[in-house]
Formats: C-alpha cells, sequence, structure tokens
C-alpha cells in the first residue's frame, strides 16, 4: 500500500478534529458548530470539503444544522453503526 493511499482524506481530518472536541467536552451538547467559512480557514479547504465533513458528522449524530443558525452539537457520542469508511 502507498504512503498516498494510506492519507487521510482532508474532510476526515475535519470530522476527526471537531469529533474530539465534541468527545473532550470542548465542544459540549447545545454549543455552535464554527462555520463553514470558518472551517475553510482553519483547514484550508474548500466549501464542499467543509460542508461534506458537516455532513459526516450529522449522520453519525454528533451535530444537527438548521437553515440560516447554522450546525450545532446534540450528542457527545456517535449514535449511528457506522465504521467511518466514506
Amino acid at each position: 500500500m502507498s504512503a498516498q493511499s494510506r492519507q487521510v482524506p482532508p474532510y476526515m481530518k475535519i470530522v476527526n478534529a471537531l469529533s474530539r472536541d465534541i468527545e473532550g467536552g470542548v465542544l459540549k451538547v447545545g454549543d455552535p458548530v464554527p462555520p463553514e467559512s470558518a472551517l475553510m480557514g482553519r483547514f484550508d479547504v474548500s466549501r464542499g470539503t467543509a460542508r461534506r465533513a458537516i455532513g459526516v458528522l450529522r449522520e453519525w449524530g454528533l451535530i444537527e444544522t438548521t437553515w440560516g443558525r447554522g450546525s450545532r452539537v446534540i450528542a457527545v457520542g456517535r449514535t449511528d453503526q457506522a465504521t467511518g469508511d466514506e
């Protein structure tokens, strides 16, 4: 397996960082999740990549997104049975 095929995709770097923040108590239930624009700057990614990461966290049941209000933490641990192999 080449080093390139073992690299973590950019969206998963965001997912991993935010899920660590949630599970570690940095982001608590009810706290807002950084907006896409902040994630774009922090991780130097496109809006689509930031949006994909938010979507994964939403699928895992960690956050919910409300149009016009952004995303917020709704759970500390994953509520799905997914493996994270997106």
